[in-house]
């Protein structure tokens, strides 16, 4: 399965967020990467660059590369709705992104590990699919052999009340996805209206 598989503290200062991780080291080193970034002054991008920009930060916040991205984005501008709103909210959908949210896992990496590895089940059922997009009802929770799986259930941190797309159980281990996320929701600092004026050239 195709994924990037890099530094994730240099595309984190590259942007200078903590789009792959909880940015603790961004307090001591935010200059862009490289020999001279201390010394290299942050450029005043254009229209396309601020456009990319944007795609890539959605791209590596949500761990996809540009062919799933691309139909992500296609799916999006064939629903009903602005289509920005839309591309988040797929997004959102995501097993992974899901799972992550739920605080199953403490990332996104992590979340996508343990789906691949068959610890998540949907519905009851177990699904490998990190690209499986959630809908309304879902019931995802971890397998009885993985909630007593103590390297896993240690990582669990419990949902983040301000996520009320989703709910979490602790005792039965299982959530369900409610529905779609309100952008205003969503915390990612991500500008998808970039992306749409992008992919509309």
């Amino acid at each position: 399965m195709a994924r990037y598989t890099g530094p994730k503290t240099k595309i984190s200062r590259i942007f200078g967020e903590p789009i792959t991780g909880n940015g603790k080291w961004l307090t001591k080193n935010s200059n862009p990467p490289g020999m001279h970034g201390a010394n290299r002054k942050r450029k005043t991008l254009g229209e396309y660059a601020l456009q990319l920009r944007e795609k890539q930060k959605a791209k590596y916040t949500y761990g996809l590369l540009e062919k799933q991205f691309r139909k992500t984005f296609d799916e999006a501008a064939r629903r009903k709705g602005v289509t920005g709103e839309n591309l988040i909210k797929l997004l959102e959908a995501r097993l992974d992104n899901t799972v992550f949210r739920m605080g199953i896992a403490p990332s996104r990496q992590a979340a996508r590990q343990l789906v691949s590895h068959k610890h998540i089940t949907v519905n009851g059922e177990v699904l490998n699919i990190p690209s499986y997009s959630c809908v309304a009802g879902d019931v995802i929770g971890l397998k009885n052999k993985s909630a007593a799986n103590a390297s896993i259930s240690g990582n669990l941190r419990g949902k983040n009340a301000k996520f009320n797309w989703l709910e979490w159980n602790e005792t039965s281990s299982q959530g369900i996805f409610i529905t779609y996320p309100e952008r205003e929701s969503v915390p990612e600092n991500i500008k998808e209206q970039l992306i749409v004026e992008l992919y509309s050239k």
